[in-house]
């Protein structure tokens, strides 16, 4: 019995090979987050990260000149309110918000615990009280720990 067990554990291991799933058809071909283009308002945007990526400077593909421009001090702006943001895609470069508290495309700035940052805020489709979504870079720049759910202030 011990053997027959070994052998089925084997046997199904072996499922995963190409020539295996080979047999039963095609798989669809896997389309990476980063190669879906995403609106945005700024005309140079960065580069998506490396394929090979695995480290948090390697994913953030945003400049210097882009890390400036982020913090530099708002002009005149509207609050929109607080929301609970994750991060979003690491594969999707830039600084950006993705938010229910904006039906369009616009630049915006958020607040974490007196860090402010200015950033492209995307809608989101979802209602204003759904949590966000946002960028790597926003996140570093903010001070955010990266696997939390830190509360922002959204300006407009």
């Amino acid at each position: 019995m011990k053997h027959a067990t070994l052998i089925s554990l084997v046997a199904l291991s072996a499922c995963n090979t190409p020539e295996f799933q080979g047999m039963f058809g095609t798989q669809p071909p896997v389309v990476p987050i980063s190669a879906v283009p995403v609106e945005t308002l700024d005309p140079t945007p960065p580069p998506p990260p490396p394929v090979a990526a695995r480290t948090v400077e390697e994913f953030d593909t945003t400049t210097a000149a882009d890390r400036a421009a982020a913090v530099a001090a708002p002009v005149g702006e509207q609050n929109l309110g607080k929301t609970i943001a994750s991060l979003g895609s690491p594969t999707e470069p830039g600084i950006w918000l993705r938010t229910g508290l904006v039906t369009e495309l616009v630049q915006g700035r958020v607040d974490y615990q007196g860090t402010s940052v200015n950033v492209e805020l995307r809608p989101s489709g979802g209602a204003a009280s759904a949590g966000s979504q946002v960028s790597l870079a926003a996140m570093r720049l903010l001070g955010a720990p990266l696997t939390g759910l830190p509360e922002l202030s959204v300006y407009r």
